[in-house]
């Protein structure tokens, strides 16, 4: 059995009977054990829960229609751990995270169960997800599949690490500064940071910079994950407008040809590695092959002191609302919560209302001036494991200035609350995968989706396999 067959083909051969959801759980259980001592991508193993799960699936699949099974019945997934799943623990990567069952799935995890997905495990996150380097004191640093020598992106750096790997066929996986699509960069594969709102959640997370989704080989199975996770929520505060069909549909119908802005220009200053500005160049070059109009743009600068003011003044809550032991947490999260406390909530109100009044005009060229933005995902190649924490000892905050390089093309984006997606298009000299992120206008995530399928068939990635998988 091919360990990098996608999750929808995987779930065509369940449906049809052509394999066991036994036989594919322990497909993939058995890869755990050979290659995740390499890359510590999962960080709990419920091994008899996994098997017991399957063995249900196939019982379904038996004695149930096919027209009425869910759409991934049978398909292994794995979990970050920063989301709950009932009987599991959540342990926010934390030391001070407990190490008991919680009671119930969160949102997305609910959704993911309904649709049939066999959960497998969960994956390894900084702690409380704070960073872009998967790396904490509980459980060690995730490491990149292509090079291991160097991170795999964070905070969904154990997701990417699993999915480019082939120790699953897809994974559960959140962004909120670019957390799904650095690691998507980070490890070859396609990764979508939908609309604000676009994937509900029970609580609307740091002012809904955040958001749950996947990380993927395939396009296709990013569009079918969010038909799953990507419904309004009846008892939500906020939801993005339903879209008008299915993504899974909408991806699969043609692009019309675009308007495509590019710009390798941080809104932060700072350098971009040359060999990302040659992938960039590349991209360019590819979308306008496909008959997009393709030119340069330059974004509306804010003033780019208050802009990292106010998000940092939301992002320093990060831990509230967290149910681990404060005095266990690392440094890090310890000096930010330090901050969010010796602000008032006149304070962060004012941060949130300079987040959305500075957001508005770099929103405003989306269907104006452009249809879709083509930047970099990050301005550097992966960092090596560990460098994150240089300084650290002197300033504990010094770990997220770190992370700058590889976050600076993608928080806006979280603060804008505009779709986003990393697609693998590049490569190092020394064979790093190199992400190129699409963005598309409010609410555009269909249309990102047929842009992003269409230069899937053109890059063709799929087939790519790093060295230890």
């Amino acid at each position: 059995m091919d360990a990098f067959r996608s999750a929808i083909d995987w779930a065509a051969a369940i449906r049809r009977r052509e394999v066991s959801p036994v036989e594919v759980a322990q497909l993939y259980l058995d890869r755990i054990d050979r290659l995740d001592p390499q890359l510590n991508a999962i960080c709990f193993r419920a091994d008899d829960d996994v098997r017991a799960a399957a063995k249900q699936a196939a019982a379904t699949v038996m004695s149930t229609p096919v027209e009425e099974l869910p759409p991934f019945l049978g398909v292994p997934m794995p979990i970050k751990d920063l989301n709950d799943v009932a009987g599991w623990p959540t342990t926010y990567g934390s030391m001070g995270g407990s190490s008991a069952p919680v009671d119930a799935d969160d949102l997305a995890v609910a959704r993911l169960r309904r649709a049939g997905f066999v959960f497998l495990g969960k994956t390894n996150t900084p702690e409380l997800g704070t960073i872009s380097c998967t790396e904490n004191t509980r459980f060690g640093p995730t490491r990149n599949p292509w090079d291991t020598t160097r991170t795999p992106g964070g905070s969904s750096g154990g997701a990417g690490a699993a999915v480019a790997a082939g120790l699953a066929p897809i994974a559960q996986a959140s962004d909120g500064g670019g957390s799904i699509r650095i690691p998507s960069s980070c490890n070859g594969l396609v990764g979508l940071k939908a609309s604000r709102n676009r994937v509900p959640s029970l609580v609307n997370m740091t002012e809904g910079f955040s958001t749950d989704g996947v990380v993927s080989r395939t396009v296709a199975d990013t569009a079918a994950a969010l038909d799953v996770i990507g419904r309004p929520d009846p008892l939500g505060w906020y939801n993005a407008p339903p879209s008008p069909r299915p993504f899974a549909l909408l991806a699969a119908e043609a692009s019309p040809r675009l308007r495509i802005g590019t710009t390798a220009t941080p809104l932060i200053p700072m350098p971009v590695d040359p060999e990302v500005l040659a992938a960039h160049a590349a991209a360019a070059e590819l979308l306008a092959g496909l008959g997009h109009e393709v030119f340069p743009v330059e974004l509306p600068v804010p003033d780019t002191d208050q802009f990292v003011q106010a998000f940092t003044t939301v992002w320093n809550t990060g831990s509230a609302g967290a149910p681990i032991d404060v005095s266990a947490m690392e440094p890090l999260n310890l000096a930010l919560r330090g901050q969010a406390l010796a602000l008032d909530s006149i304070a962060y109100v004012e941060a949130v209302y300079r987040t959305q009044l500075m957001s508005r005009p770099i929103m405003a060229p989306f269907g104006e001036a452009f249809d879709v933005l083509l930047t970099p995902t990050m301005a550097c190649l992966p960092i090596e494991v560990g460098a994150v924490w240089a300084g650290a000892d002197l300033d504990p905050v010094m770990p997220l200035l770190n992370c700058f390089p590889m976050a600076v093309f993608t928080a806006v984006w979280n603060i804008t609350g505009l779709p986003a997606i990393s697609l693998p298009l590049g490569r190092s000299a020394g064979g790093v995968p190199i992400g190129m992120q699409l963005v598309g206008g409010p609410w555009q995530d269909g249309l990102l989706l047929q842009l992003a399928t269409e230069v899937e068939r053109a890059a063709a990635w799929a087939d790519r396999r790093p060295p230890v998988s």
